[in-house]
């Protein structure tokens, strides 16, 4: 096996325990599912923008939605139960940041839940094919984290450092 099928197996491995912890996510205190994402999120960020895609599937569908409305929304709502009143931020890129004068706010939990759907379609594929389909799901996947969901991941990861380490009311100056 080279190298590069051995960091995709780990990266599936990663984006497992991710969903994992995704759908569990009311088994964790909130401090508990904060120390899990900031464990995950550095490390699936960095293995899908380090790790070379090939060649380009194009704009092509090529695998079917494995996450429904009621998983999403399962997946939502399990985080926002966790995450608490710390479940919303205030979003600084979005776009209509720029013509707002009121603050946009974002949650954690439909970020999370955002993430959720690709890597599961991932893992899914890379399961259901037996490892067989695992450089197109990974090349499908890399090419919506470049077109789509890295930022949502970059912002959640934001927030959630927040969580951890901002600073809150009962804190000095």
């Amino acid at each position: 096996m080279n190298n590069d099928t051995n960091r995709l197996l780990d990266l599936v491995a990663i984006t497992k325990d991710y969903c994992e912890a995704c759908q569990d996510a009311t088994q964790y205190t909130k401090t508990e599912f904060t120390d899990r994402m900031l464990d995950l999120l550095p490390r699936i960020y960095w293995n899908f923008f380090d790790l070379s895609a090939g060649v380009s599937l194009g704009e092509m569908d090529f695998f079917s939605d494995y996450v429904d409305e009621s998983l999403y929304e399962d997946i939502r709502s399990g985080v926002a139960i966790v995450m608490g009143s710390a479940d919303t931020f205030l979003e600084t890129f979005e776009e209509d940041m720029k013509y707002s004068e009121t603050p946009i706010s974002a949650s954690i939990s439909e970020g999370l839940a955002d993430l959720f759907q690709p890597l599961f379609n991932f893992i899914s594929v890379v399961h259901d094919s037996e490892g067989a389909q695992l450089e197109e799901a990974f090349i499908s996947c890399k090419e919506d984290f470049e077109n789509y969901w890295s930022q949502t991941l970059c912002n959640v990861l934001r927030a959630l450092n927040n969580v951890k380490y901002g600073l809150r009311e009962d804190d000095e100056l």
